[in-house]
């Protein structure tokens, strides 16, 4: 079909538009990138642009000269991957019911659940329950406090009720099925886009977490990689990677403006490697044929 002068105008404009958008999103990437690994003499005067000018890895040696470092994301992916394991299992566990015609109760069920979006117990009573249960200073004080969101079983329990024919499920306890053989065989399979979504957005709220484990945890060598680069950008706990007795005052600065950058760098690199594993499932189209006639 010929497409008119106006159809080409609107595309060159939106074309445009996505470039400018794509080089706004990326430009600070790049440059912190850059930043991290250039000689921060260069970039406190300015002179950094967008590739990195005078290749220096002072910064990442001085980063990971600190133990806390590595130990912080040693236990930063041992909470992202137990937080969200729970995080996900406790999601489907409650949107799959409330997503059935025939669960009873479901709507009183789900209001109870929304009102836990515009009140709850407080920061003080949360802490009192934690230390009460016997979780304090343990993993578990800071993945069961936040095991679900409830936002994310709305929206999962949508998908389940919008994107998944109730006739399949109608089907399948017809062959003999019942409700977790549903949901395992059939549910599930047919969610993923949903699936990666929530594993996206629970991992990366525990990657980036770090206010609960100031409260709850007081053991060093069980802070996240979070706590430990706070401490490091706004404490000031950057002099103890420097040498103070061989650098100049000018030096130091320059160090610490370059450990800034590869520490933000070493926070998001794990973030940012495991969008494109995901991306896929964003704009699957999963349920094309699963219903004929």
């Amino acid at each position: 079909m010929t497409r008119s002068f106006e159809d080409k105008i609107f595309d060159s404009i939106n074309m445009l538009l996505l470039v400018l958008i794509t080089i706004i999103v990326l430009y600070p990437l790049v440059f912190v990138i850059s930043a991290s690994v250039s000689d921060p003499s260069i970039v406190v005067r300015g002179g950094l642009w967008l590739w990195p000018k005078g290749l220096n890895f002072t910064a990442y040696e001085r980063v990971f000269a600190n133990k806390e470092i590595l130990s912080g994301y040693g236990n930063t992916i041992m909470y992202t991957v137990v937080g969200t394991a729970i995080n996900l299992v406790m999601t489907i566990c409650a949107a799959y019911p409330l997503s059935r015609k025939d669960f009873r109760g479901r709507h009183i069920i789900t209001a109870l659940i929304v009102f836990t979006l515009f009140f709850s117990g407080g920061l003080i009573p949360t802490y009192l329950l934690v230390k009460k249960l016997g979780m304090l200073g343990t993993i578990w004080a800071l993945v069961i406090p936040n095991a679900v969101a409830v936002w994310n079983i709305i929206i999962m329990r949508t998908f389940f009720q919008n994107s998944i024919p109730f006739e399949i499920q109608e089907s399948a306890a017809i062959d003999g099925c019942n409700n977790f053989r549903i949901l395992y065989s059939i549910i599930l399979p047919l969610s993923m886009p949903i699936v990666a979504v929530m594993i996206l957005l629970y991992a990366v709220g525990h990657w980036n977490a770090f206010f609960n484990a100031l409260i709850y945890l007081s053991d060093r060598s069980q802070y996240p990689l979070q706590l430990i680069l706070r401490e490091i950008l706004i404490q000031g706990q950057m002099q103890s990677m420097l040498d103070m007795a061989d650098d100049s005052l000018a030096k130091k600065l320059m160090e610490v403006e370059g450990i800034k950058y590869a520490v933000v760098v070493i926070a998001n690199l794990p973030v940012l490697m495991l969008y494109p594993f995901l991306q896929k499932y964003f704009v699957q189209g999963i349920m094309i044929g699963a219903l004929k006639g």
